[in-house]
């Protein structure tokens, strides 16, 4: 079997402190390491629209949740699991470039509403179609089996770590 660079990483924790049990830190280099490849692959594809993976993340969030395609900052957040602070600065740029705009919320005078305008749409649309392109030549190597259990690991890790 090959060895990955978490390999020699745990051979060298093995000699230095057998006394040390590192199996969980293969885990967790792995999924470190995977998570950095994962992200330049994916700057790779929002690069030529001027995105970043931060801007990506709210065209999304707003293209997901349908059309309107509108959402308060307050949901933004909660979609993206940003802060409010991450959150505007990320509006200002996407405002500025015209894929989003902010409009008073009508239901509330002290509200505001972030729509996705027609450049923004037609943007979220081509690249999340390369995104996922992309996604499954990541996933090229793994046979459907092992990306439903991987999937599925993945998913009953999180849960047990993610707070509710």
């Amino acid at each position: 079997m090959a060895k990955d660079a978490i390999d020699r990483i745990l051979e060298q924790w093995k000699r230095e402190r057998p006394d040390l049990d590192v199996a969980a830190s293969g885990v967790f280099g792995r999924i470190s390491r995977i998570a950095a490849l994962v992200e330049q692959s994916m700057d790779r594809v929002f690069e030529p629209h001027a995105l970043t993976g931060a801007d990506f993340v709210v065209l999304a969030a707003l293209r997901r949740c349908g059309k309107p395609y509108r959402l308060t900052p307050t949901a933004l957040s909660r979609s993206m699991m940003v802060s409010s602070g991450g959150t505007t600065k990320r509006l200002d740029r996407l405002e500025a470039r015209g894929l989003i705009r902010r409009d008073r919320d009508p239901a509330d005078r002290r509200g505001t509403l972030v729509t996705l305008t027609d450049d923004g749409l037609a943007t979220i649309d081509i690249v999340e179609t390369k995104n996922v392109q992309n996604e499954k030549r990541l996933l090229a190597p793994l046979t459907r089996t092992q990306r439903n259990t991987l999937a599925q690991l993945l998913r009953e890790l999180l849960l047990a770590l993610e707070p509710e």
